[in-house]
């Protein structure tokens, strides 16, 4: 499915899918709801993350804190449906998403996983979306919580 890179133009200018990854095997993928355009989240696809994504239309990603492939919405079914996929010159990803199941898409309960701001210059936490989409704990049960101290 992914060609070799071969030249900056065939990269840049070319109509072939030739994906670069980083040293760990990853590459950043931004997230965005496709009807309103705010940000949902950003994660990290490996080789077969893309690939499922294109296969499937339904984001996939690498989970670095798990270690393992990962379906969006596999366990809580907030699905993500992709509806536009774009990439740069082929070492980032956009997708553009609408999120089945309550429409949200952090793990937290909000409906982005960017849902504080910081204050400049203060540096304080901003809560920009005052109430959670879902409860967290009914959702994902006693599954843990893949943020990582």
């Amino acid at each position: 499915m992914f060609n070799t890179r071969v030249s900056v133009q065939q990269v840049e200018e070319s109509a072939e899918l030739a994906p670069k990854f980083d040293s760990e095997g990853l590459m950043p993928c931004v997230t965005t709801h496709a009807d309103t355009g705010e940000v949902l989240m950003l994660g990290y696809m490996n080789q077969q993350a893309l690939k499922m994504t294109i296969e499937t239309k339904e984001a996939h990603y690498w989970s670095r804190s798990r270690q393992q492939l990962w379906r969006k919405g596999s366990s809580s079914g907030l699905v993500q449906k992709v509806i536009e996929m774009r990439i740069d010159d082929q070492d980032a990803v956009w997708l553009r998403v609408q999120v089945l199941g309550q429409g949200a898409s952090c793990h937290v309960g909000y409906c982005s996983c960017f849902y504080r701001e910081i204050n400049l210059p203060s540096g304080q936490l901003i809560f920009r979306e005052k109430e959670k989409v879902f409860d967290p704990a009914v959702v994902y049960g006693d599954a843990p919580n893949p943020t990582q101290l």
